[in-house]
C-alpha cells in the first residue's frame, strides 16, 4: 500500500487533497501514480528520500536559513584579494536603485505593450557599451563571459565556415572547459603556447598552428593571469593574413587605460560585466557581452537579441526593439543559429546605469586608480623574502601572479592563515596551471586601501619570515 502524502505545502497550492484529487479526477487518473507507468519500475525510487522534516512556518524557514548564511565569511568583515571572474568593485548606491525597480526586476521577457522603458534602457545600456569598446554592436547580456566567449567562437565559425578555433592557453581552465562544450563538435579548440617568461602569447607557435581550418584566434586581454597583451595587433595581423578572424575576451573596466581591442584589430569582442556596478553574488551578478562592427556579416550572427532605436507614427517620439529578430531562436525554435534562453537583462541596465553615472572620466580615473594600487601590492609583496611578484614580465592591471615557490610553504597553508588575520589570500593556481604550482592569484581594485594592502604585506612578511 503506497503512504500517501497528507500534507499540503505552503508554496504550492495544488497540493490540498482536495485540490488535487479534483485534478486527478479531471484528466482521468486514480493517483498520481499512473503518470508514472510509462517509466519502467527499475527505474523509479523505492523507498522514501532521506529528507529532513519540513519546517511548519515561513518565519521558522528564515530562522533555518538565516543560521545556515550565518557560517559565511564574507568580503564585508574580510578584506578580500580574490578575482579570478568574479572582483569586489565599489557598487554605486543608485545601481541597487535603478535595479530594484519593479518594471525592470519583475520584465522578465518584455514585449512592447507591458515593456515600461526596459528595451529603452538596454538600448541605453548597449550604446554605452559600445562607446568604451568603440564599436557599433551589443548584444543584451548573455549568462556570463564563458557563454560570450563560446557563441563569439561559434559566430566565428559560421562566419568562415571554418571549423577550428586557436586559443591562447592563459585563458581562465573554467572558461576552456564551458567553451570546448559549448563548441563541441560544430568546432575544434587548439591551444596556442605562451612565453613562460611574459605570459604573452608565442606567436611562433601560432603562425605553426594557422591553417585553412582557422576560424579564429581567441586571447583574454588583460589575461586570466592579469597581465597585458600588448602583441594585439601582432595577433590581428597573423590572424586576418590566414583569413581568420580575431576575437578578443576582455574586462571592461580596464578600458579607461587600455585602448579597446576593435583598436588593434579585434573583429569580436566579449566578457563579463560584473564589474560595472554589480555584486558578487555566488553564481549570479554575472552578465557576458559580444560586440561587433555594424556589418551584416557579423549582425546577422549574433543569436541573442540586439535592441535598436526608430521612428514611430507620432512625429517626434522614438520607438526600442528588436532588431532582425527572425535570426534568433526566440523567432524560430529549431532554425535559430543557437539557442538563447534567459539572458541577464537586469544586469545591462544595472550596467548601463554605472556607465552613465561614471562618464569617460570616470572611467579613466577609475582605470589608473586600480593601476597605481595594484602596481603598490605587486612593490610590497616583491619585497618579502622568498616571494616574486608578479611572476610574469609583463605590465599588468588589477590582477596579477605571485610565486611562493621559495617560501617553504603552500599557498594552501598561507591562505588559511590570512584567513585568521580576516583576509582572503589570492586564488590557489596549482591545480589549474601544473606550471604554476604554489602560485596564486591576487586582485587589487579601487576597493582596496594603502592600509588593506600594507597589512597583507605584513600579515605575509611575519607568517613567511619568522
Amino acid at each position: 500500500m503506497k503512504k500517501e502524502e497528507k500534507r499540503v505545502h505552503p508554496y504550492i497550492p495544488n497540493s490540498a487533497p482536495k485540490v488535487k484529487a479534483s485534478m486527478l479526477e479531471e484528466i482521468g487518473v486514480k493517483d498520481i501514480y499512473e503518470l508514472y507507468e510509462d517509466i519502467p519500475k527499475n527505474l523509479r525510487f523505492q523507498g522514501e528520500l532521506n529528507l529532513p522534516e519540513a519546517l511548519p512556518s515561513e518565519y521558522a524557514l528564515k530562522r533555518h536559513v538565516e543560521k545556515i548564511l550565518s557560517k559565511n565569511r564574507t568580503c564585508r568583515e574580510n578584506i578580500n584579494f580574490l578575482g579570478a571572474g568574479c572582483w569586489q568593485h565599489y557598487v554605486p548606491a543608485v545601481c541597487d536603485e535603478i535595479n530594484q525597480r519593479s518594471e525592470f526586476l519583475t520584465a522578465y521577457g518584455g514585449e512592447p505593450y507591458e515593456d515600461h522603458g526596459r528595451f529603452q534602457a538596454l538600448f541605453e545600456y548597449e550604446s554605452l557599451m559600445g562607446e568604451l569598446l568603440d564599436l557599433d554592436v551589443v548584444n543584451v547580456p548573455t549568462y556570463d563571459w564563458c557563454q560570450a566567449a563560446s557563441t563569439s567562437i561559434r559566430m566565428a565559425g559560421r562566419i568562415t565556415g571554418r571549423n577550428e578555433i586557436l586559443v591562447s592557453d592563459t585563458i581562465s581552465p573554467e572558461r576552456l572547459l564551458a567553451v570546448k562544450n559549448y563548441c563541441r563538435p560544430v568546432v575544434a579548440v587548439k591551444m596556442v603556447k605562451h612565453n613562460p617568461r611574459t605570459g604573452l602569447m608565442d606567436l611562433d607557435d601560432l603562425e605553426a598552428k594557422m591553417s585553412t581550418n582557422t576560424a579564429g584566434v581567441y586571447f583574454e586581454n588583460p589575461s586570466y593571469l592579469g597581465f597585458i597583451e600588448f602583441q594585439g595587433e601582432d595577433i590581428s595581423s597573423i590572424a586576418h593574413k590566414n583569413g581568420a578572424l580575431c576575437l578578443v575576451g576582455v574586462d571592461p573596466v580596464s578600458l579607461g587605460i587600455i585602448i579597446p581591442p576593435s583598436n588593434y584589430g579585434a573583429d569580436i569582442v566579449c566578457g563579463d560585466i560584473q564589474g560595472l556596478g554589480i555584486h558578487m553574488n555566488y553564481g549570479g551578478g554575472l552578465g557576458g557581452f559580444i560586440a561587433t562592427r555594424d556589418e551584416e556579416k557579423f549582425v546577422m550572427e549574433f543569436p541573442s537579441r540586439l535592441f535598436g532605436i526608430t521612428k514611430t507614427s507620432v512625429e517626434g517620439e522614438y520607438g526600442f526593439g528588436d532588431v532582425a529578430y527572425e535570426r534568433t531562436s526566440f523567432a524560430v525554435r529549431e532554425e535559430g543559429k543557437e539557442f538563447v534562453g534567459t539572458h541577464a537583462a537586469l544586469w545591462g541596465i544595472t550596467a548601463g546605469v554605472y556607465l552613465s553615472l561614471m562618464g569617460p572620466k570616470g572611467m579613466v580615473e577609475l582605470g589608473k586608480t586600480i593601476m597605481q594600487k595594484s602596481q603598490y601590492a605587486m612593490k610590497k609583496l616583491g619585497e618579502i623574502k622568498g616571494v616574486k611578484a608578479p611572476l610574469f614580465e609583463s605590465p599588468h592591471f588589477k590582477e596579477f601572479v605571485v610565486d611562493f615557490k621559495k617560501t617553504g610553504k603552500t599557498v594552501s597553508e598561507i591562505n588559511e592563515f590570512l584567513r585568521k588575520t580576516s583576509i582572503f589570500g589570492g586564488k590557489d593556481l596549482s591545480e589549474e596551471f601544473s606550471e604554476l604550482e604554489n602560485c596564486a592569484l591576487y586582485c587589487v581594485t579601487e576597493v582596496h586601501s594603502k592600509e588593506d594592502i600594507d597589512k597583507l604585506a605584513k600579515a605575509l612578511k611575519d607568517y613567511l619570515e619568522r
